[in-house]
């Protein structure tokens, strides 16, 4: 998401970790260009197309956020959207945007018939702005665990596999480490009857660690609780609002990819071949492939000098073409 409107909507909710601006300040990590020696896109070729690709495609709706928050579509609307306008038949929510709907069935109802009329897939909910799950306070912890309990509720009706959490809070690695294995136990304890997954994103500070958060997800010990490697999430510190650290993004999602029951395809920035100018998508994509993973993969762009559609549209190309040859 972008960082700028993730931050603000999370401070406004006074959950935004001071200590590592965990969730809302880590998300916009990208902005060094890969090595000339990295950089395997530009040989991928318009013939490699016709190769199926051994994952599926999904839409992430925060991809079009601006829209959604300039009230130019509707949440409702969403699912049809993605499958008129960019031929793609499967969805990743975000809470956001139906915030106060997780209980009302009369609106699961009708975003579900939406689906089910067209052939959409809804594959996950992205859930930011219901606490810390490692908060180091056992109560506020517990409360952000329960606060969860709703979404797990209302992915199982849609027919989603999975929410999507953040797993931060305020303290030292090793003790936010402890505590949010608590709170994903908790948490992927109760999705468990409803078949759903507990998943947690690198999201800025410790969770972009892929060590850290995979050590937090062995501690759960759950089969239902796994990770959601992002190709673009990687800011580990932050100050006046620029990246002063960052983790090697490979490095993190081949740590991620054997938790993951998800995967998101970040982009940004395009340069004049269609490649993504922060991301090598060749090397990810077989990194994701060499993990033995089908499942669906997420594009979420993210970027500035193209539309919000078109840059749908260019992840999505690149997706194909790089899948392809992986």
């Amino acid at each position: 998401m972008n960082a700028t409107s993730r931050r603000d909507f999370i401070k406004s909710l006074g959950l935004l970790s001071v200590s590592y601006g965990l969730g809302a300040t880590a998300l916009s990590s990208c902005n060094s260009k890969p090595t000339s020696t990295e950089t395997k896109d530009s040989t991928l070729t318009n013939t490699a197309m016709a190769t199926p690709l051994f994952f599926k495609i999904s839409l992430a709706e925060w991809s079009l956020h601006k829209t959604l928050f300039d009230k130019k579509l509707d949440h409702l609307d969403f699912p049809v959207k993605a499958k008129n306008d960019f031929g793609i038949s499967a969805v990743e929510y975000v809470n956001q945007f139906f915030k106060d709907k997780a209980k009302d069935q009369a609106y699961l109802n009708e975003l579900k018939k939406r689906c089910d009329d067209n052939d959409v897939t809804s594959v996950l909910i992205m859930i930011d702005g219901e606490g810390a799950m490692g908060d180091l306070n056992a109560k506020k912890r517990t409360e952000a665990a329960e606060n969860h309990y709703k979404w797990v509720e209302a992915a199982k009706f849609l027919g989603c596999h999975s929410i999507r959490v953040n797993c931060y809070g305020e303290g030292s690695s090793e003790e936010v480490a402890k505590a949010g294995a608590e709170g994903l136990r908790k948490l992927s304890e109760f999705a468990q009857p409803h078949n759903i997954n507990i998943i947690v994103e690198n999201h800025g500070g410790d969770s972009s660690n892929g060590v850290w958060l995979t050590n937090v997800i062995k501690s759960v010990g759950l089969p239902n609780c796994g990770t959601l490697p992002d190709f673009g999430n990687f800011c580990i510190k932050r100050e006046n609002d620029k990246c002063v650290e960052e983790y090697d993004r490979y490095k993190g999602v081949a740590e991620m990819m054997p938790y993951a029951k998800g995967v998101s395809a970040k982009t940004h920035e395009f340069d004049a071949q269609g490649n993504c100018i922060e991301t090598d998508y060749s090397k990810m994509l077989s990194i994701v492939k060499a993990a033995g993973y089908t499942n669906f993969i997420g594009i979420e762009y993210e970027g500035e000098t193209l539309s919000e559609e078109d840059g749908i549209k260019a992840t999505k190309a690149l997706l194909e073409k790089a899948g392809a040859i992986a």
